[in-house]
């Protein structure tokens, strides 16, 4: 998949055949604005929920792709420094981009599968 606002690009692999994967291929292609949270994170709100059935939590990693399930956000992991297993977070995916996800705050990034 990739990450594109402008210039900026984040090249990620969905790393799961998960429900929650699924659910967020399923709303591709799509656009949506990221914003910093917790000096950590670039998260941003997708149009619908994710389907969490079967989930399992996770200890981020930076360039982890992840759903918090109580607000079903969508964000990548810049900084998992000081991080621990949360059973409410569920990862999609990864990238290696991390100084590229950095540039994604503020921005409107349209998402769509790499071809």
């Amino acid at each position: 998949m990739h990450f594109t606002a402008g210039s900026t690009v984040v090249k990620a692999v969905i790393d799961r055949d998960t429900r929650t994967a699924r659910s967020f291929v399923d709303m591709l292609p799509m656009t949506l604005r990221f914003s910093d949270y917790g000096g950590k994170e670039k998260v941003a709100s997708p149009p619908r929920h994710f389907d969490f059935t079967g989930a399992e939590g996770m200890k981020p990693k930076a360039g982890d792709l992840f759903s918090y399930q109580p607000w079903s956000n969508l964000g990548f992991f810049y900084n998992a420094d000081g991080s621990s297993h949360s059973d409410s977070l569920v990862r999609i995916g990864r990238s290696d981009d991390i100084e590229q996800i950095v540039k994604l705050d503020g921005q409107d990034v349209t998402i769509s599968i790499a071809k």
